[in-house]
């Protein structure tokens, strides 16, 4: 009989988030980190002054209600305040609403390989995994994850672009997939790169949740707007799902300096978007040098790019930090590259041509 505190049997069952590494430093080269799907460049003109000012404050707690944030996200995109929920990143959002919507045992189902804070975040709160895999080509099979749900099934998290393989589903495919689920499931849209996205029947992800009353959006400043190390997310749904949220959420989460970035990124988004569109430049780019050495990739509508290098991705992983870039190994199914500096991108296209071969 054990004599100490025990945390709940899920606890130990939790797998570890793996967060992207640094480069290691290569005398006489400039090294990227590529592992993380982070916004290369640095924050807009003004962010800074407005963080710093924010910063001389930092004795007082920060407004908890979010209140001006709010008002600049609702007169952005045209909803209600109470239809939005703040928190430390989008991240923290899946957390809250498997928390707000899940009793031990009920079940989530979500693509597979998708973002890896899906499984944490179930587990974490005693609710059961239903991995749907992802089609060859990277996509959310949506008619097996309809398939998948069951009486038990509370949330489905549908993730796109999806993280990592990179491709986005369609409108007329969502649609088709929110006919088929229980309106009593919350299905949620995850948008964190929803910004990149460049496709015919894209995604509208405002319009969608009008329209449904069982769907959720969940979206970030982290990816866009480079505001990573500030942790700021945001949810858009039904007064009743977004108040969910926020009963659940940490008091005071968004810290001050995280507020007057966001309210000041949104204020620059013109600049922000210029620079998504150089962005997106990039990646096809890539996309294309890729091509020419005989790799094809799912098709990517966020910042990065998948590799399905299978049992190779180590030695990948380990032949790109030997060239001076960080990618974000899978063991055993692939490598997630982000999109980022051309010099960086110039190294990757350069290491697949001299590397690797397709399979």
């Amino acid at each position: 009989m054990t004599t100490s505190p025990q945390p709940r049997p899920a606890i130990a069952r939790i797998p570890p988030y793996v967060a992207g590494k640094p480069p290691v430093p290569r005398e006489g080269m400039t090294t990227y980190k590529l592992s993380s799907n982070e916004n290369p460049y640095p924050p807009l003109p003004g962010v800074v002054e407005a963080a710093e000012a924010a910063v001389r404050t930092m004795n007082r707690y920060p407004d908890m209600g979010n209140a001006s944030l709010y008002a600049a996200l609702s007169a952005k995109l045209a909803v209600p305040t109470d239809h939005l929920a703040l928190a430390t990143g989008s991240v923290a959002l899946i957390y809250q609403l498997v928390q707000a919507f899940c009793d031990p045992d009920d079940e989530v189902v979500f693509a597979w390989r998708s973002f890896e804070a899906y499984p944490i975040a179930v587990t974490a709160a005693s609710a059961r995994l239903v991995r749907v895999p992802v089609l060859a080509d990277g996509r959310h099979d949506l008619d097996a994850m309809a398939a998948a749900v069951t009486p038990r099934t509370r949330v489905v998290l549908v993730c796109t672009p999806n993280n990592p393989t990179g491709p986005a589903v369609t409108q007329s495919e969502l649609d088709a997939f929110l006919a088929k689920v229980p309106p009593q499931v919350l299905v949620v849209v995850d948008e964190a790169y929803v910004e990149f996205v460049r496709m015919d029947d894209a995604v509208d992800g405002v319009a969608t949740y009008r329209r449904y009353d069982n769907v959720l959006l969940t979206r970030t400043f982290s990816k866009a707007y480079g505001l990573a190390g500030f942790r700021v997310g945001y949810a858009v749904g039904p007064a009743a799902l977004a108040g969910a949220l926020r009963a659940v959420s940490l008091p005071f989460g968004v810290s001050g300096v995280a507020q007057a970035a966001a309210l000041a990124s949104l204020e620059r988004e013109d600049e922000l978007l210029e620079r998504v569109d150089s962005l997106v430049a990039e990646r096809e780019r890539v996309v294309a040098g890729l091509a020419d050495a005989g790799w094809q990739v799912p098709e990517p509508q966020g910042n990065f790019v998948w590799l399905a290098l299978g049992e190779r991705t180590l030695e990948f992983a380990a032949a790109a930090d030997e060239a001076g870039i960080v990618v974000r190994p899978f063991a055993g199914e692939g490598a997630r590259v982000t999109v980022a500096e051309p010099e960086a991108n110039d190294r990757l296209v350069r290491l697949v041509q001299d590397w690797v071969s397709p399979s």
